[in-house]
């Protein structure tokens, strides 16, 4: 999914941004409030990870121009400071979830992974991301089928699953999907979300993903499943 990483922090930066990109997010950074707000105002993020303590306009400033402005994407914000005031702040401007610094990498992305959950119309029972009997293992980056096998994923075949997997039923354009698949600074053919749906069909089995002419494609569980 495509993440907003809005933090100044470059040794922060540094650890996170390579992590974000391991467990299957597409990150784009900003590294000051106003580029941030800009960032979210003009793309469509499935999370954005938002520190409070930015240059140029706090978190909290922007947090609350995109909940006035109706920006609805999940926000979890980082915090250097641990009071009470400050959780009940954040919460209070629409923050979904918050992580006090320092923390572990492990434990935040296992918030993240909750928060997006959800936030989507995902089975949002405890454990893997599953759907009708197929489920997506998010921290090896594997499927298991529904008779037990288990298929490896590359990174791009697994973030595409996992956003289908997330929008059961829904059309999903291939634009959307371009968009929520890459970073800004990613370079791509215009026919590559194609070539991995084919791949990634032949490893699930094609029936999960139906194209609609026109439109796009929906994952659904296959007719009897």
């Amino acid at each position: 999914m495509r993440l907003l990483l809005a933090e100044d922090d470059e040794a922060l930066v540094a650890g996170l941004k390579p992590a974000l990109e391991r467990a299957g997010y597409a990150v784009d950074l900003a590294t000051d409030g106003v580029f941030a707000q800009l960032c979210a105002d003009a793309i469509d993020y499935d999370l954005v990870l938002l520190d409070l303590g930015l240059p140029r306009r706090s978190g909290v400033e922007v947090l609350q121009h995109w909940r006035g402005s109706r920006k609805s994407m999940p926000v979890v914000v980082l915090t250097a400071r641990d009071t009470w005031q400050e959780k009940v702040a954040v919460l209070t401007a629409g923050a979904d979830d918050y992580v006090c610094k320092p923390f572990h990498t492990e434990e935040l992305l296992a918030r993240l992974a909750a928060v997006l959950k959800r936030s989507t119309s995902a089975v949002r029972t405890p454990g893997p991301l599953s759907v009708a009997g197929l489920s997506l293992d998010e921290d090896g980056q594997r499927a298991t089928l529904a008779d037990g096998a288990r298929v490896e994923l590359s990174q791009i075949e697994f973030r595409l699953l996992r956003c289908f997997m997330l929008h059961p039923g829904r059309v999903l354009s291939q634009q959307r999907l371009n968009e929520h698949l890459y970073d800004h600074a990613t370079e791509h053919e215009s026919n590559v979300i194609e070539a991995h749906i084919t791949r990634l069909r032949r490893k699930i089995g094609r029936d999960w993903i139906q194209t609609r002419r026109g439109q796009g494609y929906v994952f659904d569980a296959p007719a009897g499943s």
